[in-house]
C-alpha cells in the first residue's frame, strides 16, 4: 500500500486536474452556444438558395443540365473526398468516428476501382490523411470557432474546379453532424453531382432572369455547393464543442470519484499507521513493566 504522503500527493494532483477539466467544460459550453447560433444564422440564406435552385431546375429540360454541376458525369475512376475535423482533441470519440468513416469510404471506393483524392478542413483530418499516405490535395486548418465563408473557399473552389475540369465524377464530404448536445454522428453527403432540390410548395411567380435561367443556374450551383460545405464546417464546430463539453464533464466526474477513493485509501493508511504506533507503544510499555 502506498504511504499516506504519496496518497495525499495524488489527491492534490487529481483535484488540480478536476479544476482544469471543469473550466474546460464551462468554456466549451459557452463556445457551443455560439456555434449553434452560427449554424442557425446561415440557414435562411441556404434555404432561400435551395428554393431558387429548385425553381430553376424545375423549369429546365434535361439537356440544359449538361455542363453544370447537376450533370451526372461518366465515371472517371477518381472521386474527391472532403473531410471536416477539429484542430484539437479532447472531444471524446468524435474525431475517431469521423476518421473511421472516412477510412471505410476510401476502402469502398478502392474496391470499386476508384482513386480517392482528399481535401481536409481541420488539423486532425489533415494529420490522418498524411499519416496514412492518402492523396491530400488541399487543406485548411486553424479556422477558429466562427470561420467566415471566405476562409473555406480555397479548398472548396479547388475541389469544384476539379469536377468542372472533368477530373472527378463525384465529390463527397464527411463531417460530424450535430444532432443535439449529447449526440453527434459522422455523416457523409454527396456534393456533386448536385441533387436538384424539390421546388417549394408556395405559389410560383414568373421571374425574368438575366442573362438567362441557364446562366444564373450555372453561376449559382458552385455557390450552393460552397454553402453546403460551409454548413458542414459550422456543424462540425458545434459538434466539437458539444463533445468536448460532455467529455470534460465525464472527466470531472471521474476525477471526483478518484478523489473519493483516494481519500478512503488515505484514511485507511492513516488508521493503519495509528494502529501500528499504538501497538508499538503498548508493546514497549509491557516490556518495561515486565522488566
Amino acid at each position: 500500500m502506498a504511504s499516506s504522503r504519496e496518497i495525499k500527493r495524488r489527491i492534490r494532483s487529481v483535484k488540480n486536474v478536476a479544476q482544469i477539466t471543469r473550466a474546460m467544460e464551462m468554456v466549451s459550453a459557452s463556445k457551443m452556444r455560439r456555434a449553434q447560433r452560427n449554424v442557425l444564422a446561415t440557414r435562411p440564406y441556404a434555404d432561400r438558395m435551395r428554393d431558387l435552385i429548385g425553381e430553376l431546375t424545375s423549369r429546365m429540360v434535361g439537356g440544359s443540365r449538361r455542363g453544370t454541376l447537376l450533370e451526372v458525369r461518366p465515371d472517371t475512376g477518381k472521386v474527391g473526398l472532403i473531410i471536416v475535423t477539429p484542430d484539437r482533441g479532447l472531444c471524446g470519440s468524435l474525431v475517431s468516428n469521423v476518421l473511421r468513416r472516412a477510412g471505410r469510404f476510401i476502402l469502398e471506393q478502392r474496391q470499386l476501382g476508384r482513386t480517392v483524392d482528399t481535401f481536409a478542413y481541420g488539423k486532425k483530418g489533415r494529420d490522418f490523411l498524411a499519416r496514412t499516405g492518402q492523396n491530400l490535395q488541399a487543406e485548411a486548418i486553424k479556422l477558429g470557432d466562427a470561420p467566415r465563408l471566405e476562409q473555406i473557399l480555397g479548398v472548396a473552389t479547388e475541389a469544384i474546379s476539379r469536377v468542372q475540369g472533368g477530373e472527378y465524377s463525384e465529390i463527397y464530404i464527411i463531417y460530424s453532424e450535430f444532432i443535439n448536445t449529447l449526440v453527434q454522428r459522422p455523416a457523409i453527403k454527396k456534393l456533386v453531382p448536385v441533387d436538384a432540390p424539390e421546388e417549394s410548395g408556395g405559389s410560383r411567380l414568373d421571374f425574368t432572369y438575366e442573362p438567362s435561367q441557364e446562366a444564373v443556374l450555372q453561376e449559382l450551383l458552385p455557390r450552393y455547393v460552397e454553402t453546403q460545405i460551409y454548413q458542414a464546417v459550422l456543424e462540425s464546430i458545434a459538434s466539437e464543442h458539444s463533445a468536448r463539453m460532455v467529455a470534460m464533464r465525464n472527466a470531472t466526474k471521474s476525477a471526483k470519484d478518484l478523489v473519493r477513493d483516494l481519500t478512503l485509501s488515505f484514511n485507511k493508511a492513516r488508521q493503519a499507521a495509528i494502529t501500528k504506533e499504538v501497538s508499538e507503544i503498548s508493546s514497549g510499555a509491557n516490556a518495561l513493566a515486565e522488566g
